[in-house]
């Protein structure tokens, strides 16, 4: 029943949309934006941070007319950074800091754009990688994870601002292609090909690059890094295609694919053999 009813409001929404491009087609399009880009989950309040934050360094950074949040779990000098996805926050590393934290390093998380602590509404992949290129900037990891866009937004970060800081990275079930992302969404909403188009305008407007050339796997090509590519058969959020992309781009990249997972890819085994690859075991 309740998937009924969620379907139902979704058509009507979309319905709406597609009836308010006739009359007021700028309306419609920050519409169709706005629920494209604003997170309805994720959010976390300060009197309130999950267990995993609680015993953290904190430090909040100040970007544009934005603030965003970080977690440090101290170590050395060689430095972690863990970047979420979608409708999510840092707390979202709980399994695999167990696993992270014998290596000894410094392990930074950061709050997404309108996500955890940070502030705003609005998120999208290179708004992130511009929080990040501030962290990277102070911190400068070696390493960097990232789950679902997070990892995108990574990929547009090493894209755009090409840090030579950064030695591997790891991707678990990250989108490539944001013109699939776009067209899923046109697809639930059914939305008309006037708002279609309205959206993609005003989604190259809003961030600088078109949905079109989006393409993750084809700004891998020229990578130096070392990656770990994860995705799960199963992961019907990001389809495991995405990960195949990746791994037939980055020349120096480990891919493996999970079964049974899904989207959330939480998983111990999976977990050691990341810390592995960022600190292989001496023989």
């Amino acid at each position: 029943m309740k998937k009924i009813q969620y379907f139902i409001i979704v058509k009507s929404v979309g319905l709406y949309i597609n009836v308010l491009s006739i009359v007021y087609p700028q309306k419609a399009k920050l519409l169709a934006y706005k629920l494209f880009s604003e997170p309805r989950q994720g959010r976390i309040r300060p009197d309130k941070l999950p267990k995993t934050l609680l015993n953290t360094e904190k430090e909040t950074f100040t970007h544009n007319e934005d603030t965003f949040q970080t977690y440090i779990w101290p170590g050395n000098d060689e430095i972690i950074l863990l970047v979420h996805g979608w409708e999510s926050n840092a707390s979202r590393w709980k399994k695999l800091l167990h696993h992270i934290k014998p290596l000894g390093k410094t392990i930074i998380a950061i709050d997404a754009p309108a996500h955890g602590l940070s502030s705003g509404k609005e998120f999208n992949a290179p708004k992130y990688a511009e929080y990040l290129h501030v962290l990277c900037q102070k911190y400068a990891p070696k390493y960097i994870i990232g789950h679902s866009i997070g990892g995108a937004a990574i990929i547009y970060y090493l894209k755009k601002y090409f840090n030579q800081s950064i030695e591997k990275v790891v991707l678990l079930g990250s989108p490539s292609d944001f013109k699939i992302i776009n067209n899923n969404y046109i697809s639930m909403l059914s939305l008309n090909t006037k708002v279609k188009l309205l959206l993609e305008s005003y989604f190259l407007e809003r961030v600088g690059i078109s949905i079109d050339d989006f393409k993750g796997h084809i700004f891998a090509e020229n990578f130096t890094q070392e990656a770990f590519i994860a995705h799960d058969i199963d992961d019907t959020v990001v389809l495991v295609d995405e990960g195949k992309k990746y791994a037939s781009t980055w020349k120096n990249a480990i891919y493996i694919e999970t079964n049974g997972l899904g989207h959330s890819m939480h998983d111990e085994i999976l977990y050691q053999k990341i810390s592995n690859f960022i600190q292989p075991r001496q023989e």
